[in-house]
């Protein structure tokens, strides 16, 4: 029996089945931080292939792997590239795809952001889940965390206490913690197991969220110019401004868990263990999501199961394409 190597983590096939989706899904809106009109395409794709991105808007297409090698920004969203061409605010999304469980997708994106729809994940979700999920014949594998990734900064002070970790787990769960200095949003502790039953109802929802006296300087550094009360919650000194007010009464950081899975999502798994984040953004996520990966040990598949089938290795699609809240593009 051949001796088994010490990593910090582990790939494990289970009982589980990959998926995909069963019909295209195409929406469109403004880009949060570009401003510009985008559209996507989701289309199924064959076991084993991930989640492919395309920017189909350009003379020659390109894909772009979801893989944390590939994260080239994290400023204020998370944007994967190849080649000098990116792809913005791609979390949500992932975020989504992660919840409804789908493992392989070939993604085709018309623009250089991922659409912000409401800024949260709720209509990418009902979109992927309205178009049917095709179940695959191959087994899903996930990562296992076997020993603790600490992240952190060196010499942490009362300012700079931010920290991000993974530790064993028989499942995935997340621990957040936050602390801003605003008297609406204030500090919180998100704790819980996180999987595609709960997911809908408990992250999903949870939009974006930013500060009405920050606006204008982020505005003249090029970021959120597509945001407006339809696709963030805004908050002045004392509240939000959205007339619709609160989806869950701590939305805050339960949108900071939802960034938090897509991020992690970018890893090309599902991942088994907890996660202990501590005031992150964007960039203490892709810090843990690579590190993660440089511990990533080779696949080693059990000599005893068969090969499973993944189909013929092209995409298709499967002829019906579905809309939400009339944001279908023209497929």
């Amino acid at each position: 029996m051949e001796d088994k190597k010490i990593t910090k983590t582990a790939i494990v096939e289970t009982n589980e089945y990959q998926n995909t989706i069963k019909n295209i899904v195409c929406l469109k809106s403004v880009g949060l931080h570009s401003g510009k009109e985008v559209s996507i395409i989701i289309k199924p794709a064959p076991a084993g292939s991930g989640i492919t991105f395309i920017r189909k808007d350009l003379p020659s297409p390109v894909l772009i792997k979801a893989d944390s090698q590939n994260i080239c920004s994290t400023n204020l969203r998370t944007s994967v590239g190849k080649n000098g061409v990116c792809i913005s605010t791609v979390e949500h999304l992932m975020s989504a795809l992660w919840g409804t469980g789908i493992d392989n997708a070939v993604i085709e994106v018309y623009g250089e952001e991922i659409p912000a729809l409401d800024g949260s994940a709720k209509v990418y979700y009902e979109a992927i889940n309205e178009s049917g999920i095709k179940r695959l014949r191959a087994k899903r594998k996930y990562l296992e965390i076997l020993e603790p990734i600490i992240i952190a900064p060196a010499g942490m002070t009362e300012e700079n206490n931010y920290s991000i970790a993974v530790y064993p787990a028989d499942d995935f769960e997340i621990s957040y913690s936050m602390d801003f200095n605003h008297p609406f949003v204030g500090s919180g502790l998100f704790e819980s197991q996180i999987n595609t039953a709960n997911f809908y109802t408990e992250i999903s929802k949870a939009r974006t969220f930013g500060f009405l006296k920050e606006v204008e300087l982020l505005k003249k550094n090029g970021l959120a110019l597509g945001g407006s009360l339809d696709n963030a919650l805004v908050l002045n000194e004392t509240g939000v401004l959205n007339k619709e007010g609160l989806r869950y009464k701590d939305e805050f950081i339960r949108h900071k868990v939802l960034d938090l899975i897509g991020d992690l999502y970018l890893s090309g798994y599902r991942i088994k263990g907890k996660v202990v984040a501590k005031k992150t953004g964007h960039d203490m996520n892709a810090k843990l999501v690579k590190a993660i990966d440089d511990n990533k040990p080779e696949l080693r598949l059990n000599k005893n199961n068969k090969k499973a089938d993944s189909g013929s290795g092209k995409v298709r699609a499967y002829g019906k394409a579905y809309q939400l809240d009339g944001l279908l593009v023209n497929c």
